[in-house]
């Protein structure tokens, strides 16, 4: 059958031309009317508050979670936290020091035996001299008596109460925590630590601090019961070395550092051994491997097609 002039076709593209149409209608009013008074804003700025709402939402959120956990440490160079990296034992020595004369006031180093501090940082004779400056309390003796003598290279490092619940009472309620694992019981440890003791700040206006406590954003909660306890001169190096304030937070860190970690060069050591010894078995199993496969994969087939 003919088709007759002017029909329109029928079928696919006569649908697609009427949703055309029918899309032009519909859009038509809308690009010719004018909005209502009062109506409701187009859908572009409806998304952009939405959006705007967001980022205001999640940066209290931010805010909030600072206020909570503390201000983000930066990361710092450490000497030693490389893998063939060994620690600075002239910083350990001067970080002993800062602690000896500043944070053993108030905090214990229970994990930390005079003798640990033997070739790392001090001779035998001197940790020896050290240890005997205290006295310990030991026994019993034959009558079953307790009694004093001075402290020897297997006593640990005194600590500054007898009892958490005297150092609650020397300070104000706050324990001042064991200090042998800080750099791995705190996120971020060794940043953590050594921006906590350069944080010490005045609060911010808004930021109400309770007597008693100090303010410093990268402690959680932003109040601190321990003071600024560095400044300058605070501590006399017996190398000549200035004691600035950055200079002994930074070597008292690398000091706790190593005493959460005091097999660390040990382990690398042992590590690089390791690693040298396995890339020498590897070069012996390439070896053998080629050597079994040589005749092998020299091997040449003959064929000999006769039919």
């Amino acid at each position: 059958a003919q088709r007759r002039r002017g029909t329109r076709p029928r079928g696919m593209f006569s649908r697609f031309a009427a949703i055309a149409r029918a899309a032009r209608t519909a859009a038509r009013p809308a690009l010719v009317r004018d909005p209502a008074p009062g109506s409701a804003p187009n859908a572009g700025f409806a998304a952009m508050g939405a959006a705007s709402a967001a980022l205001l939402g999640l940066a209290g959120v931010a805010h909030a979670d600072e206020a909570e956990h503390g201000l983000h440490s930066a990361a710092y160079p450490w000497p030693h936290e490389g893998m063939f990296d060994s620690y600075d034992h002239a910083s350990i020595r001067r970080g002993h020091q800062v602690y000896q004369q500043v944070c053993a006031a108030c905090h214990s180093l229970n994990l930390v035996a005079y003798r640990n501090l033997v070739g790392v940082c001090y001779t035998e004779d001197e940790v020896k001299a050290m240890a005997e400056e205290i006295e310990v309390t030991d026994g019993p003796d034959d009558t079953g008596e307790m009694f004093d003598r001075p402290g020897k290279l297997s006593d640990r490092l005194p600590a500054p109460y007898a009892n958490e619940e005297g150092a609650r009472y020397a300070n104000n309620g706050a324990y001042p925590p064991d200090l042998s694992l800080i750099t791995k019981a705190r996120h971020d440890g060794q940043n953590y630590v050594f921006s906590l003791l350069l944080g010490y700040r005045e609060p911010p206006a808004g930021v109400s601090v309770r007597e008693g406590l100090h303010y410093n954003p990268h402690f959680p909660g932003g109040a601190i019961a321990m003071p600024k306890m560095l400044v300058d001169g605070g501590v006399e190096y017996d190398d000549d070395t200035p004691a600035t304030e950055t200079q002994m937070a930074k070597d008292v860190t690398t000091f706790l550092a190593w005493a959460a970690e005091p097999e660390a060069d040990d382990r690398k050591l042992m590590g690089a051994k390791f690693m040298f010894a396995l890339s020498l078995v590897a070069v012996q199993a390439v070896y053998y491997k080629r050597w079994m496969w040589s005749p092998i994969k020299a091997r040449r087939l003959v064929v000999n097609a006769v039919h």
